[in-house]
This record gives structure tokens, C-alpha cells and sequence, in this order.
């Protein structure tokens, strides 16, 4: 219950259709794209991410939002989901984790954040500042949720970019195994819902971007 109860804030109001004793974990799914950002001296100062949504939860976010264009939503009419979803995740840490030259990335508070609504489906995209610009020659970033609730995956195009970045750094990305509806059912729903962040188990399932530059 508690966790259902977490995830409402989270994802604004959902009321998880799917969440029934005999489905799998995920319940929500997202297609994602990350830049990373540099300044002109070749420090890393922020992560940008564009997180887009799967149509059913996507459909249930905007239930009772008003709209002045039927079927078409403006960054306006969304920028109250866009601010509980963005608060809300922060105690999730964005399900960010990265680590510059061995050493644990600490993030700001988010900023520019805001939804877009195309193609029935909602985009979050919101920047994530480093505490502290770092000159770093490389960088981990693993994007995932420990709990496996939300199931993230990189978009087959233009899923990293290097914003600035000097000419030699070069990013890699790996994806992760995916779970199947098999494997989810064997499990089962009870196991997943003992799972807290502290354990970790999403992890496992993590996509990761490396950078490295000269």
C-alpha cells in the first residue's frame, strides 16, 4: 500500500490499471534520451533528460486536466503534472546515478522542466545540475528503478548526445536484458512489492552511459 501510495505521487494521480495480483512488474514504461552538458572549459555542469511515457499511463496522467484545444495539451495546461511529477522524484534520486572519475555525481535541484503532449504520449524533460561542475574524464551513468516499478529503455535514435563537450570524448551506451512477462509471473507480484530502494533489485536492469574523454 505504501508503495502504491509513493507511486501515485509519483506519477501524478495514477491509479495503475494494471496493478492486479497477477500481472508483472513493470507497470509503466519509458523511452528515454539523456544529453549530457558541458561549459566552454570542459566541465560537466548537467544531465538533460527527455523521458517519454507509455500511452496507457500517458492517458490516465491527463485525465481531468483542462484543455483549450481538444486532444492537443499546451506546456501551460501541463506544468502543474510536469511540477508533481519532478517533485516527486527526487526522493527516487530520477532514478539517476552516476559517478564522475570514480566518485559519486551529486545533482541540484531540477530546472526547465516541463511536459510536452505528441502522438498521445507525455515527454518529461527537466535538466539536472551538478552541484559542482566537474573536469572529469570519465563518466558512469546508470538510469534505472531500484524497485523495477518503471521500466526505462533508450530510444533507438538520438538517445545520447554530448552538448559541448570537447571534440575526443566519446559516449557508449549499454542496454540492459529485459525481464519477460514469463519471468515477471514467476516471481510474482508479492516479491516485488517487499522491494524497497535500499535493496537495490532494479539495478540489475539498469541502462548505461558511459563518457570518456582524453
Amino acid at each position: 500500500m505504501i508503495k502504491t501510495l509513493l507511486r501515485t505521487l509519483l506519477f501524478a494521480l495514477m491509479l495503475l490499471p494494471l496493478a492486479s495480483p497477477a500481472s508483472a512488474h513493470p507497470h509503466v514504461w519509458v523511452t528515454a534520451k539523456s544529453e549530457i552538458v558541458y561549459a566552454p572549459d570542459g566541465s560537466i555542469t548537467a544531465i538533460r533528460h527527455a523521458w517519454t511515457f507509455d500511452d496507457m499511463y500517458s492517458a490516465f496522467a491527463i485525465q481531468g486536466i483542462e484543455q483549450k484545444t481538444k486532444g492537443q495539451f499546451t506546456r501551460e495546461e501541463l506544468a502543474e503534472l510536469a511540477e508533481i511529477n519532478v517533485t516527486s522524484l527526487k526522493e527516487f534520486d530520477f532514478f539517476s546515478f552516476a559517478k564522475l572519475d570514480d566518485k559519486k555525481a551529486e545533482f541540484g535541484d531540477p530546472k526547465d522542466y516541463h511536459l510536452d503532449y505528441k502522438n498521445e504520449a507525455l515527454t518529461l524533460n527537466f535538466t539536472l545540475p551538478l552541484k559542482t561542475p566537474v573536469k572529469a574524464k570519465s563518466l558512469e551513468l546508470e538510469m534505472y528503478d531500484p524497485s523495477y516499478y518503471v521500466d526505462f529503455s533508450f530510444s533507438e535514435k538520438d538517445s545520447i548526445a554530448l552538448i559541448g563537450a570537447p571534440a575526443a570524448c566519446k559516449s557508449t551506451l549499454a542496454r540492459p536484458q529485459e525481464m519477460t512477462v514469463q519471468q515477471g509471473q514467476r516471481l510474482g507480484e508479492s516479491f516485488f512489492n517487499q522491494l524497497n530502494s535500499s535493496q537495490n533489485w532494479g539495478a540489475q536492469f539498469a541502462n548505461k552511459i558511459a563518457v570518456k574523454c582524453p
